[in-house]
């Protein structure tokens, strides 16, 4: 399915050099922030306090949200769970205070906008628990680049694989810089959204490299240059028709999620956009620097057919 198509190839690797200087900059930048401001992570990961508050009608959520900001926590986490009359509340830890005096604050807060609200339960995040949860998290992410590794080096070609994986940790990090430099909450559903961030990247560069490794087949007079040019052409409809429809749907969780969704929307937009301009101009980029050619991905080389002119760039293509 396509919405249009492009006749004339688009020589998008003729700004090659220029955009992977701007990715440079731009990761440069993530990874000073990193190391400068670091990530503000959740609760999750730092320890702290999770309430179970319940109400005799439907909890406003808004009001719950701003009164317990009101007690010094400007960001945090307030969701519905189980039915609409229960609200789990999780608190970061602060100096000076337990678990049951954070509780107790908050709970004479929310009794004094509904007197209905009691307390249901209450789990402390401890440290340790957090720091296992980061661990964790780091194992998944590393098991993923390594699964990414494996299977291109397999279906393709060592040079594809390496160019994915630099890709991939072009928009991971950027999406870490941005969330580092604004100091956006970073949760578990954030880290669920890189991880998924990844598979649409990953899966981009493999719609691009398979058309190039098409390409080499079927136009034999072609440089290395032209056929990525042609395979990012090609693809273009394909990569406006779901990256679009899936950004639709972020956007949709991203505007009427709430703010439990925010942050991971946020992320996935981020790694949206930046995934389709890693795969067209720093994956394939990069494999181009790398050296790819034809005899990279065709074993043995094509043969001359009968009746072929030397002039028609698809002589002897082998399909």
């Amino acid at each position: 399915m396509e919405f249009f198509r492009i006749h004339k190839t688009i020589p998008f690797m003729r700004h090659a050099l220029v955009l992977n200087i701007i990715s440079f900059v731009t990761f440069a930048l993530a990874v000073f922030f990193l190391l400068h401001r670091g990530l503000h992570l959740s609760v999750e990961f730092t320890g702290g306090t999770v309430m179970e508050v319940a109400y005799q009608q439907s909890a406003d959520i808004g009001k719950v949200r701003e009164a317990v900001s009101k007690l010094g926590y400007p960001e945090v986490q307030v969701q519905s769970y189980g039915t609409s009359r229960d609200v789990q509340i999780r608190l970061p830890a602060q100096k000076g205070m337990n678990s049951d005096q954070q509780s107790a604050q908050v709970m004479q807060a929310l009794k004094s906008v509904d007197p209905s609200a009691t307390q249901r339960g209450i789990e402390v995040v401890g440290p340790q628990v957090g720091e296992e949860l980061t661990t964790n998290g780091l194992k998944a992410l590393a098991m993923v680049v390594v699964g990414i590794m494996i299977y291109l080096a397999i279906r393709f070609e060592w040079k594809f694989a390496v160019a994915t994986v630099l890709a991939n940790l072009h928009d991971v990090v950027i999406i870490l810089g941005f969330f580092a430099f604004f100091q956006w909450e970073f949760s578990l559903a954030v880290l669920a959204a890189v991880l998924a961030v990844l598979g649409y990247s990953v899966n981009e560069s493999v719609v691009i490299f398979d058309r190039v490794r098409e390409n080499f087949r079927r136009y034999r007079k072609m440089s290395t240059v032209e056929i990525i040019d042609n395979a990012i052409t090609s693809t273009i409809s394909r990569t406006i028709i779901t990256h679009g429809s899936t950004q639709l749907v972020v956007l949709s969780m991203f505007f009427f999620g709430g703010p439990t969704l925010h942050y991971f929307a946020l992320a996935l937009t981020i790694g949206i956009l930046f995934g389709i301009y890693s795969s067209c101009f720093v994956a394939a980029a990069i494999a181009m620097w790398l050296g790819i050619k034809r005899e990279d991905l065709i074993k043995g080389g094509p043969t001359k057919r009968d009746g072929g002119s030397e002039d028609d760039p698809n002589a002897g293509a082998v399909v």
